[in-house]
């Protein structure tokens, strides 16, 4: 490996297409490329596709970037998104994708006979049913996920996973192994990938994707994560009690925390991303709530004669539909968004209120499991941009609301092959 080069690229194998970057030592980015899925004459679950993609991103920044400056590549992927592979590692199915469901009653009862309660392999759309279905297809050597099978192409090493990606298809990353109860499912475990920790060195780039590409074979291609993990990497947050709110259409939370926190029951489940967990869950409340009741130009203008020194105190809890997740498991709660004032000025502050209340409780709810206190807060999503939200939340939060080093993705793949770079040279 080039230990004297910098720059790595990370790469981010999101929904709708991939984004790369490429960045120095300092974190400065050095060159950016994207590409959506819609430019190619595919479909999204076809693998192909994702090559090309993948392909056309380095090809762009290796157009202004000396390969030989490249010291690391990381992949992050849509988490849950998994194909069938063959003896050579080539893929025998489009993908099952991460938002796909497992129709078989069989195999999710199977999984809920087995699995401990903890696990994250449970549910419709568990990484393991996927894995249990595309067993079975005819050939089928090993299972991959998005992230893997796309390291492979350009490391020439099959069979590898990581972690983050490995942790709804069944692996146990308190004990770090494949947990033999899987063996009592469908699935022949021989089946699984060799885990690596997220960031950890796979080897040169050396594959044939790497190859055609004009790759150097100094370049370190190391283990990859899913893309909520690359997301909150990107964010700088690093130290146990840091926080991230994604406010999405949905909120969702994560934590580091210096212990793992399981507790199915809220749809909380921990990621181990170095020495350190990355703990979290996600409600139903959301930016989906606003855009129910007002058009982004009317949240815009009626955020902005929000009287601050106004307390709404409508005790709200805002959702679009019956049922909640996270901080509260009720799939019956029921949406409070009334008594609504005349003032849509008011019952917008209303519903912020009531959205930042629940975010405030999912901080909370993970102190109480075991977490720790929450010291500070980085924002990611939409919600980040309105400027009197993120003065009621530093508000009713109580702790520094820290702008993020970034918001995307990649930016995080790239910061996890600075991490391998590292460790490869302390080895």
């Amino acid at each position: 490996m080039n230990t004297d080069s910098k720059k790595t690229i990370g790469i981010d194998v999101g929904t709708s297409g991939v984004r790369a970057l490429c960045i120095n030592a300092d974190l400065s980015i050095s060159r950016s490329a994207q590409i959506p899925f819609s430019h190619f004459d595919g479909l999204r679950r076809d693998p192909v596709v994702w090559t090309k993609a993948v392909s056309h991103v380095i090809a762009d920044i290796l157009a202004s970037v000396d390969a030989a400056s490249i010291a690391a590549i990381a992949i992050d992927g849509t988490s849950g998104t998994m194909i069938a592979t063959d003896i050579n590692g080539a893929s025998l199915s489009l993908a099952k994708m991460y938002n796909d469901t497992c129709n078989d009653s069989v195999v999710l009862e199977q999984i809920s006979r087995v699995a401990p309660t903890n696990s994250a392999a449970h549910g419709a759309s568990s990484g393991l049913a996927k894995a249990i279905e595309l067993a079975r297809i005819p050939g089928t050597t090993g299972i991959a996920h998005e992230a893997d099978w796309l390291s492979a192409a350009l490391s020439g090493v099959a069979g590898v996973t990581d972690e983050n990606n490995a942790l709804k298809t069944g692996y146990d990353p308190v004990e770090s192994v494949w947990p033999n109860w899987i063996e009592q499912t469908d699935l022949n475990m021989n089946l699984l990938p060799t885990v690596l920790r997220a960031g950890e060195p796979i080897g040169p780039a050396v594959g044939s994707l790497a190859k055609s590409l004009g790759l150097s074979e100094t370049t370190l291609i190391v283990a990859g994560t899913t893309d909520g993990c690359a997301s909150f990497l990107a964010t700088g947050a690093t130290k146990a009690g840091e926080g991230v709110s994604a406010l999405g259409s949905t909120l969702t939370i994560k934590l580091l925390s210096d212990v793992p926190i399981f507790a199915p029951e809220y749809g909380i489940y921990s990621h181990k991303i170095g020495d350190t967990w990355l703990a979290g869950g996600a409600s139903n409340t959301g930016g989906a709530v606003l855009a129910h009741y007002f058009s982004d130009i009317e949240i815009a203008e009626l955020s902005a004669r929000i009287d601050m020194a106004t307390i709404p105190d409508l005790n709200y809890y805002p959702l679009v539909n019956k049922g909640e997740r996270f901080p509260i498991n009720d799939n019956n709660l029921e949406p409070i968004v009334t008594p609504r004032p005349e003032s849509d000025v008011l019952f917008l502050h209303g519903l912020l209120e009531g959205i930042t209340q629940i975010e405030k409780l999912a901080y909370q709810r993970l102190a109480e499991l075991g977490g720790p206190d929450l010291v500070s807060l980085r924002t990611v999503g939409g919600g980040a941009k309105n400027d009197k939200w993120t003065q009621l939340r530093e508000k009713m939060l109580g702790v520094s609301l820290v702008d993020s080093m970034s918001v995307e993705a990649a930016m995080g793949a790239a910061v996890l092959a600075q991490r391998g770079v590292a460790e490869a040279g302390a080895a």
